[in-house]
């Protein structure tokens, strides 16, 4: 008997897709914990060689070390609402968790593993660090002195969250959901089986 197009004839093709999924929440899992490893202990030595010091000049006109305390979120914005953006980072934290469950896609899990790796390490700033709980001030180091005019300093975190809303407007613009599936074009006819 002849299978419908793109299934498989074996009754084993329904056993796989656990381990598909699987493997995609393994690798969110592993680049949220390596990408939060990575921007904790960047920011451990920002603090131990950067604080009260000079910045440090890594390639000129392009890339320098300047240690800031943030209270507010990029661009200086926010900055008397810092318990406001720790519970958006707490929220973000918790529906990308919940979201994970769904994933079969591998550029997803790399996007929102790299989302919960940022907002986790913005929001351990905003919990652990001075001057309170809830209150503290994100540490930022890396900074684009002479361009664009008026760049904020930022961390690794920060540069996380941005490749992850990268990946995730692309895979949205795409039309590949969560599990991998395109979503079906809207033109007023059935979309295509296959």
């Amino acid at each position: 008997m002849q299978a419908t197009r793109g299934t498989s004839l074996t009754p084993d093709n329904d056993a796989d897709r656990p381990t598909a999924r699987s493997r995609r929440i393994v690798l969110f899992a592993v680049v949220a914990v390596v990408g939060y490893l990575i921007d904790l202990t960047t920011k451990i030595i920002a603090v131990a060689r950067l604080e009260d010091a000079d910045p440090v000049v890594v390639i000129p006109h392009v890339l320098h070390l300047t240690f800031v305390r943030n209270p507010g979120a990029a661009f200086g914005m926010a900055t008397g609402f810092t318990i406001v953006l720790t519970v958006i980072a707490l929220t973000v934290c918790v529906v990308v968790v919940r979201m994970a469950r769904q994933l079969r896609d591998p550029l997803w899990a790399i996007g929102l593993g790299l989302l919960l790796a940022g907002a986790l390490g913005n929001l351990t700033d905003r919990i652990f660090r001075e001057p309170s709980p809830l209150r503290g001030h994100v540490v930022d180091f890396l900074q684009f002195p002479d361009w664009p005019p008026n760049w904020p300093v930022f961390n690794v975190a920060d540069v996380m969250i941005n490749v992850a809303a990268v990946i995730i407007v692309l895979q949205t613009v795409r039309g590949v959901g969560l599990d991998g599936t395109r979503m079906a074009k809207k033109s007023g006819s059935d979309p295509d089986p296959a």
